[in-house]
């Protein structure tokens, strides 16, 4: 099996697992249009990627160095069983609640390439979902059986991760009305945005099994450098994915004026990347603005951006052991920036 078929075939199985675990975590009760709600993205797809990455980091870390038989009973080198997948659960579930805050905010139509979730039901009900799922992320992250201190340290990254994705979405929020802003920032509002997120579902297995501080302290590094590229690409994804396949119309970026790494390396190419493309934008008119930046150089710089911190990321994962599942994570990481939607 080629190297990436093998990176997909793994977050594929591992998707699996996942799904079958949120059905079970979290089912569609009373009052059923708010569960209906915030079960909607998650069963409407969504590849798992933050979940897989936290399953992978803990079988890297366990005698094996291979998916577990059961990850509701994951042994630690302590001699303690975890359940790993109600964290891997909590990981998913934070990352659908962001979803639906950010798409009523943008007043986004389409997710996944359905309705949002403000559209297909209401903006209250899908405000209260978002809530829920926040909440239920803690009360995964709580149900580990994990001792006690490690429990806490966990939670109180989970904790720090909600918050510093709320200032992130603040900052992408405020870089739409400003006009000087520097690469550095952008890079800083994507850190905490998107890349925490891949930090705690890096780390939070690391610190739940009871590894060394240096060992949480890279995977949670590698988990800033990989969501910082995962951005980018997305950003790339945006300007160079056909809507079909993207799952919301291409150029929306661009159309609402949020600042990329690409529009920024524009500006400073002298473009005036407020009129890139004009309100309410033909498909033309969009691949005449995307034809601009990449004659500006700044849909390779992207690229070459995302690229190195890939590296930078896989070097981290150095403190693991070399076993099937730390290779996986490497993959992963080169998957983040190669895939195509």
């Amino acid at each position: 099996m080629m190297a990436s078929e093998r990176v997909e075939s793994a977050i594929e199985d591992r998707r699996a697992i996942v799904n079958d675990a949120i059905a079970e975590q979290l089912p569609i009760r009373k009052p059923e249009r708010l569960y209906s709600a915030s079960r909607y993205l998650l069963d409407a797809g969504g590849k798992r990627l933050r979940p897989t990455v936290l399953l992978l980091v803990a079988e890297s870390v366990s005698e094996t160095g291979s998916p577990a038989d059961d990850y509701r009973a994951f042994p630690t080198p302590h001699g303690e069983s975890v359940d790993i997948l109600s964290a891997a659960v909590s990981i998913e579930v934070i990352q659908s609640f962001t979803l639906i805050h950010d798409d009523i905010m943008d007043d986004d139509d389409l997710r996944r390439g359905v309705p949002s979730v403000h559209r297909e039901y209401d903006l209250e009900t899908a405000i209260l979902a978002g809530d829920t799922l926040y909440s239920k992320a803690f009360e995964y992250m709580l149900g580990t059986g994990a001792p006690s201190d490690r429990s806490v340290a966990a939670l109180d990254e989970l904790a720090t991760t909600c918050t510093e994705i709320c200032e992130g979405q603040s900052l992408d929020v405020e870089f739409e009305t400003r006009t000087d802003v520097t690469t550095e920032e952008y890079l800083e509002m994507v850190e905490f945005k998107t890349a925490v997120l891949y930090a705690a579902a890096a780390s939070i297995p690391a610190i739940l099994l009871g590894c060394e501080q240096e060992t949480v302290d890279e995977l949670h590094g590698y988990g800033l450098d990989i969501g910082r590229a995962f951005q980018i690409q997305d950003d790339l994804l945006d300007l160079t994915v056909p809507s079909d396949t993207l799952g919301k119309r291409r150029g929306s970026d661009l159309i609402e004026g949020k600042r990329t790494v690409i529009t920024l390396h524009a500006r400073d190419q002298g473009i005036d990347t407020d009129s890139l493309v004009p309100d309410d934008p033909s498909d033309a008119e969009i691949e005449a603005a995307v034809e601009r930046l990449e004659a500006a150089g700044s849909i390779d710089f992207a690229r070459e951006l995302a690229s190195d911190l890939i590296e930078s990321g896989k070097q981290r994962l150095e403190v693991l052991p070399d076993n099937e599942s730390s290779e996986l994570l490497e993959g992963i990481a080169d998957f983040l920036v190669e895939r195509g939607y």
